[in-house]
């Protein structure tokens, strides 16, 4: 606990979030001695409290911090609520409504007759209260109740931080029970883990472990199957496991050997409580098994219903083709008008093939058919993308506002909700997802729950692409199935005499490598050597007066000297050297400078930006770090700054959904594994006006002849054509 406070008044609450983090301000009265200066004066204040009431006494422990736009202000990190002492103060506090049904004549009458010690008197014995002429019993109770509460709270908040829970955990567990707090705790301290998302296993462990619970506690080996389980699907994106791979990580994470009898038994109530679901010898968590579920049983809805009529369809393509000065081909013309008529379609094409033309054109048609005002239009149709980049860019290209899914519904980081679900449904009648490669199991299951049974949609994406990072292989499964309306396109736009780009990305696709495409058009080469990094030191100095967002380094792997972190080292001398009119700071082993690129690796919508998004330092100042993301200035405190990293060397997979007029990839047979043709397929297709290719031409072959993958364990597709044939 800090040794520096501050007491005084809540004076305001600014804002509240459902974790109990707050921001407010704050009436100084009293304070440490180095605090002095802050007697009489105003502060703002934020930090996480169980309870916090406006015109309450309070104890902050806390430090000051410099916030940019709101100058000093209380980082509370603990605090105390205080009894009011003064006569004055008990009857402000007894009538601010904390006490239903005392008025302030009441809580006069109780001062006058039981003094300044008023509160104390009646915590110990509120019988004292029958003193007071004209008060209920009810009255009586509920003072007594209340003022109990008020001082238990802290006492919980006590005892759970001598468990050995950070502050900042105790508040968040107390502020989710309430009174229930210590029957939770005695129940099942591993309970935690299924409410609370920030209190993790490994914590929850160790308290556990301290607090008398054996290592073969069920208790334990249940809640440590259910975050493996979550862990292992997460990580290696599967939706469902095998038992052996399950008992094997369970081992593991216990850090000791438990029998499999013991295993076997409760695994086996885990299912009973419908926590897990078997399906012959596959084990799925409940919301994995839900989401698969929620996705299989909405699209054979969808393709159950019969398709829209439309009967002026034919004449609005072609005022179409007119305005936009385009002929559709036979394809693109079939998919444009499925898009109005079906009510779930999939649209998947390579480079250069149309689909973000096709996306454009199917909302000016649907806009046509249903003679639409654009306020209309906008709110019965909704564009997305998974990531940040790909909705701009989808804005940019389609000219119709689009937002990532995460956006659409609301996401709340606070309590990793979306408000938008399915007790709040959104009330668009069409949806058009783009780059659906990029959409996972669990996210598209939340989309669909935030929809309308009978709203139509559209996935658009690209087959060939990387899967989700995160659980499941949603397009693949889908377009597989062969259930649903699929349109492919195939025929090359993108593409002019002096291209070569798409065509190595579709020969690389077709696990071919046409050498002769090489090194004869000026938007294709490739630098055949052994040495990476000296050859993209000399194409980066060749570029670096460039900017930023046009060139690109695309890499397979972080570690080793061919690896991101080291590149972004040396891209950064390069591109940002050292100067002494610019400020820099130093994290780790990592040297961040104002003017650098960097690249976001979280979700943070209320900032409006989001995993993948790229940004240049534009400030550096008391130990905080101020990054540009396209004119939307965002400020990091050194608590967050692990939530980006150096952007001018990236991973292929962070690259998805984005495009770059400059695109440099290494190739070589050290990067072993991760040469295979989705990867380096997904690195090409990044690239819209160079490709330098930089390695040995042999690494791109073995790639491009690779097909292997990864197998995902999800059930898909195959609970797609069960049902379909029911």
């Amino acid at each position: 606990m800090a040794d520096d406070y501050v007491i005084g008044i809540v004076k305001k609450i600014i804002y509240r979030s459902n974790t109990g983090y707050c921001v407010g301000v704050f009436k100084v009265k009293d304070t440490s001695d180095s605090f002095n200066y802050l007697k009489d004066s105003s502060m703002s204040f934020t930090g996480v409290f169980h309870e916090l009431e406006e015109e309450d006494n309070y104890k902050f422990y806390c430090n000051i911090v410099n916030h940019p736009k709101y100058g000093e202000q209380l980082n509370v990190s603990f605090y105390e609520r205080i009894m009011p002492e003064e006569k004055d103060s008990i009857v402000l506090f007894l009538s601010s409504g904390t006490f239903h049904g005392i008025g302030e004549k009441t809580a006069q009458k109780i001062v006058d007759i039981l003094g300044e010690n008023a509160l104390q008197i009646i915590i110990d014995n509120p019988s004292n209260l029958m003193l007071i002429p004209g008060i209920s019993k009810k009255q009586i109770d509920t003072l007594h109740n209340t003022l109990i509460e008020y001082s238990n709270s802290y006492n919980v908040i006590l005892k759970l931080t001598d468990m050995g829970f950070a502050t900042r955990d105790a508040m968040t567990i107390y502020n989710k029970y309430k009174s229930n707090t210590l029957n939770v705790i005695d129940d099942n301290l591993y309970f935690l883990i299924e409410d609370l998302k920030d209190i993790t296993f490994k914590k929850i462990d160790a308290i556990a472990l301290k607090q008398g619970y054996s290592k073969d506690d069920k208790r334990r080996i249940c809640s440590s199957i259910v975050c493996t389980m979550d862990e292992l699907c997460n990580s290696l994106s599967h939706c469902y496991l095998h038992i052996d791979m399950i008992f094997r990580y369970v081992t593991i994470n216990l850090q000791n050997t438990i029998s499999e009898e013991l295993f076997i038994e409760c695994l086996n109530s885990l299912i009973l409580d419908l926590k897990i679901i078997k399906l012959e010898e596959k084990y799925y968590l409940r919301s994995m098994w839900d989401a698969e579920e929620m996705i299989t049983n909405r699209i054979v809805y969808l393709n159950g219903k019969k398709d829209l009529k439309v009967d002026n369809v034919d004449s609005c393509i072609e005022e179409l083709e007119k305005s936009k000065k385009i002929k559709y081909n036979t394809e693109q013309k079939e998919a444009i008008i499925n898009s109005i008529r079906k009510n779930f379609l999939i649209i998947t094409g390579g480079p250069g093939t149309g689909k973000t033309t096709i996306v454009s054109s199917i909302i000016d048609l649907y806009r046509k058919v249903n003679d639409l005002t654009y306020e209309q239009l906008l709110d019965e149709v909704v564009l997305l993308a998974p990531t940040g980049r790909a909705s701009k860019r989808l804005t940019e290209k389609s000219l119709f506002p689009a937002s990532t899914i995460h956006s659409f519904l609301k996401w709340n980081k606070e309590s990793d909700r979306f408000a938008v679900n399915e007790y709040n449904k959104s009330d668009a009648k069409l949806v058009i997802i783009d780059e659906a490669s990029m959409v996972d199991v669990m996210l598209f299951s939340s989309l669909l729950k935030g929809l309308r049974n009978d709203t139509r949609i559209v996935m658009v994406g690209d087959y060939d692409q990387l899967p989700s990072v995160g659980p499941g292989q949603l397009l693949k499964d889908l377009i597989e199935s062969h259930v649903t309306e699929i349109i492919s396109l195939s025929i090359l736009y993108r593409q002019g005499e002096d291209s070569s780009i798409i065509e190595l990305a579709h020969d690389v696709n077709h696990g071919n490598i046409n050498t002769s495409l090489f090194n004869v058009n000026s938007d294709l080469s490739f630098i055949e050597t052994n040495d990476i990094v000296s050859a993209i030191s000399e194409i980066a100095e060749a570029y670096k007066d460039i900017s930023y967002n046009d060139f690109q380094v695309l890499v397979p792997m972080y570690k080793g000297i061919n690896g991101i972190d080291n590149l972004n080292k040396i891209l950064q001398s390069i591109f940002n050297p050292k100067s002494k009119n610019k400020k820099e700071i130093v994290v780790g082993d990592v040297t961040y400078r104002e003017n650098d690129k960097v690249l976001q690796l979280v979700n943070m919508p209320d900032e409006k930006i989001f995993n993948g998004d790229i940004g240049v330092i534009s400030k550096i100042d008391n130990k905080e770090i101020v990054v540009d993301f396209d004119v939307n200035q965002v400020k990091f405190t050194p608590q967050s700054f692990n939530k980006f990293k150096h952007g001018y060397a990236v991973s292929i997979h962070k690259s998805q959904g984005s495009e770059f007029d400059i695109v440099v990839v290494p190739v070589v047979s050290l990067y072993n594994k991760m040469l295979y043709r989705k990867l380096y397929y997904t690195a090409i297709t990044r690239c819209k006006k160079k490709l330098i290719l930089v390695g040995n031409m042999s690494s791109l072959s073995k790639a491009a002849s690779n097909n292997n993958q990864d197998i995902r364990m999800t059930t898909i597709k195959d609970k797609l054509i069960k049902k379909s044939s029911i």
